[in-house]
């Protein structure tokens, strides 16, 4: 399938901005990581010109990081040794103004013997939580779905489902990824399932990936306020 440039603008600029991984936005999105990061070296060496449709150049390596900038990024991580690969990544580009994902910042640390940090050990996940729940509204997962309306642009479907019953408890469709977006389908899913109007012992706990809108100050303070636990796990 082909896109026009000022789609495959949009969908940079939606990766930038998403709280998940490239490698996870890009899933959701139908997009190969390969064609995507075609577009994102043109986009980055000419800018929207590079978007437009052009022939493929034989021989040449598009996603290939010169030494130099590899050489900057070993130096950079010698000099924040506590950030992750992904956080590497993150603030490199910030900082230089070239992308470089987090996998190539692992195989570059991994080639000059920087990697070695049990931290950096890739686990597999379980197929199930070891503490089940037992009834409803003890465990609520929230996320958010990307959805494209044609004609209209990107939404983000936020949701509060219900561990237990697997039943959705509340949702929003929200034009962004924000804390306060989060905290209103919380508070529709307290009015939904009648948290907020009688004296409960225990209130149901939240689980969610790391995105940006779940580890905000914001919603750390509103689920305090409201006795609310929360638990967060890789996306």
């Amino acid at each position: 399938m082909r896109y026009p440039a000022s789609e495959k603008l949009e969908i940079i600029r939606l990766v930038e901005e998403s709280h998940l991984s490239a490698r996870l936005t890009l899933a959701k999105l139908g997009i190969p990581r390969t064609t995507f990061y075609r577009w994102y070296d043109r986009y980055l060496q000419r800018g929207e010109a590079g978007l437009q449709d052009q022939s493929p150049k034989p021989k040449h390596v598009w996603n290939r990081v010169p030494d130099e900038v590899k050489r900057k990024l070993v130096d950079f991580a010698l000099q924040e040794t506590e950030l992750s690969p992904r956080e590497l990544a993150v603030s490199f580009t910030d900082q230089e103004r070239y992308f470089v994902s987090e996998s190539t910042v692992y195989r570059t640390l991994k080639a000059h013997d920087l990697i070695t940090s049990p931290a950096f050990i890739v686990l597999k996940a379980a197929n199930e939580f070891k503490d089940k729940t037992t009834g409803i509204n003890q465990l609520w997962q929230t996320d958010f779905t990307y959805i494209k309306v044609l004609g209209w642009g990107w939404f983000y479907l936020s949701t509060v489902l219900d561990d237990y019953s697997r039943y959705i408890v509340s949702w929003k469709l929200c034009t962004n990824m924000r804390a306060e977006d989060v905290m209103d389908t919380l508070d529709l899913a307290l009015q939904a399932s009648g948290c907020d109007q009688v004296h409960v012992v225990h209130k149901p706990r939240l689980l969610s990936d790391n995105g940006s809108s779940y580890v905000s100050g914001d919603l750390a303070e509103w689920l305090k306020d409201r006795g609310m636990k929360h638990s967060r796990s890789a996306p």
